[in-house]
């Protein structure tokens, strides 16, 4: 099971990329937002891998980010996702927009990538609300300050600040994570306000 390759980009294809390693030229299909990230041919990259074997074919999926492969597998856990409509959304939305957009409900915003009608956008997210990888981006140590942000030992100004986001009408995962990279960002001595414009930033990337 490959898991990570590492090479020079040899040539672009409409959805894939040729990447050579020692010599040897995989194809690795992306989404439209990863290949617009990779460098230019003959320069390295690397790419996170998921491999996907079938009776008639072995794939390869590649993506800039273990994150974003994590949403991959999520997002075919959904009926009526396949890898191409995983894809497509991964190319239309970041991974923070993806989890912004399920922390908030919001079908339209899936709704964008080509092939979600609808009725697939609704059951995406309602399916994916409590499950998505959403402090994916963010470090470890301040996401389980911001998730714990009932806890006695979670600086009042931290849980001020995810409330007002909460308020605001973002979803609770979705304003812990925007208040976590706040943090990171100001420092643990920030004050609420200060917390809460940072994190509308955050939001709005």
């Amino acid at each position: 099971m490959i898991g990570k390759l590492k090479g020079l980009i040899d040539s672009y294809g409409e959805d894939f990329v040729i990447l050579d390693v020692n010599g040897v030229g995989y194809v690795v299909q992306c989404s439209s937002r990863t290949l617009q990230n990779l460098p230019r041919v003959g320069e390295a990259a690397a790419l996170a891998i998921e491999t996907q074997v079938r009776e008639d074919a072995i794939r390869l999926f590649g993506f800039t980010s273990d994150g974003e492969r994590d949403w991959f597998r999520l997002l075919q856990t959904v009926q009526g996702v396949g890898a191409k409509v995983a894809l497509a959304i991964l190319g239309i939305l970041s991974p923070g927009e993806l989890a912004t957009a399920l922390g908030t409900q919001d079908k339209a915003m899936v709704a964008r990538a080509p092939g979600v009608g609808p009725k697939l956008a609704a059951r995406i997210v309602a399916e994916l609300k409590d499950k998505a990888p959403v402090f994916g981006h963010v470090d470890p140590a301040v996401a389980r300050l911001s998730g714990t942000d009932e806890a006695a030992n979670t600086p009042k100004p931290i849980q001020d600040a995810i409330s007002a986001l909460v308020n605001l009408g973002y979803g609770r995962p979705q304003a812990a994570v925007a208040v976590a990279a706040s943090v990171k960002a100001l420092g643990e001595g920030a004050e609420t306000s200060a917390l809460i414009r940072r994190g509308l930033k955050e939001l709005a990337q």
